[in-house]
């Protein structure tokens, strides 16, 4: 029996609805275990930070069932309350829950549950903010911003069709990078501090990062050799991280990195936008407990 207690945070409308269908019979199942489980329907962003912090200064495991902004908001308040987290994902993309190897099988994510072992890992603080997977720019936040206005689409359409629409009508800025070894500026398609290396449903698009390393992953794929009509196969090339094979493509090691642009560009983390460049971006390593499979 798993003396574990559990408070599942739940997202109503994480990928329409499909958070409170995984999540009710986990919980029958947990109980019939004898776990101790409370269920919360969160309302709000703040909620969530809220409940997640009193969960985990109470000494619970903080379960994160939703997407990847639900997973991250979950991060927030445990990192705060210096609590252990899980997810169970129910949204549109899950790429942080991906990466890890959790799945919404209901048999795998129980035990998990009830006897995953606790891994710590890095979170980024972006301007205050923690992320728990990746902070970008450019045509990738630009493609966010689309696809959270296409939540009335099944999410493999709204996926699909927001980087052929963000490139409609995508300039490309010059952007000024500062991170540990110094300062540059490059005009760039697309610029990705990452932790977890993942997003976009299924995207592995920095491939060297890792959640434990205490780095960040930064990525700059620049307009060198990567014109508009690239896009298409650097977006497919993109799904096995074979992009970063091309000259235009750079990644470098850093603990921060401070991002600006010669114009607005909003910044895109974890599938939700916070507002435009400049940001600085910092790694904090092995900030938080997660409950990882078995």
């Amino acid at each position: 029996m798993s003396t574990r207690q559990i408070t599942a945070l739940v997202n109503p409308i994480s990928g329409r609805g499909d958070s409170q269908r995984v999540w009710d019979p986990l919980e029958e199942r947990l109980r019939a275990a004898g776990v101790d489980v409370a269920t919360v329907v969160t309302t709000s962003v703040h909620h969530v930070g809220e409940a997640a912090f009193e969960a985990a200064c109470a000494g619970r495991v903080v379960v994160a069932v939703g997407g990847d902004g639900m997973v991250r908001d979950v991060g927030g308040g445990v990192v705060r309350g210096d609590g252990v987290m899980a997810v169970v994902p129910g949204g549109r993309g899950n790429d942080f829950a991906r990466g890890f190897g959790i799945t919404e099988d209901p048999a795998t994510l129980l035990e998990m549950l009830l006897h995953g072992p606790v891994r710590p890992i890095d979170v980024l603080d972006a301007d205050g903010v923690v992320v728990l997977g990746n902070v970008y720019v450019g045509v990738d936040s630009r493609a966010t911003r689309l696809i959270n206005r296409m939540r009335r689409f099944p999410a493999v359409v709204a996926y699909r069709a927001s980087g052929p629409l963000a490139m409609l009508t995508w300039r490309a800025p010059t952007f000024t990078l500062t991170t540990d070894g110094g300062t540059r500026t490059v005009r760039a398609h697309s610029v990705i501090a990452a932790n977890s290396g993942r997003y976009g449903r299924g995207l592995d698009i920095v491939p060297s990062a890792r959640v434990d390393d205490g780095l960040i992953d930064l990525l700059v794929a620049s307009t060198d050799g990567l014109g508009r009509r690239h896009m298409a196969a650097y977006m497919v090339e993109a799904g096995t991280g074979a992009h970063v094979r091309r000259d235009a493509v750079d990644v470098v090691r850093t603990r921060s990195v401070t991002i600006a642009a010669d114009g607005p560009v909003p910044v895109g983390i974890d599938g939700d936008e916070i507002g435009t460049l400049p940001i600085t971006v910092r790694v904090r390593a092995g900030a938080l407990r997660m409950v990882v499979p078995v």
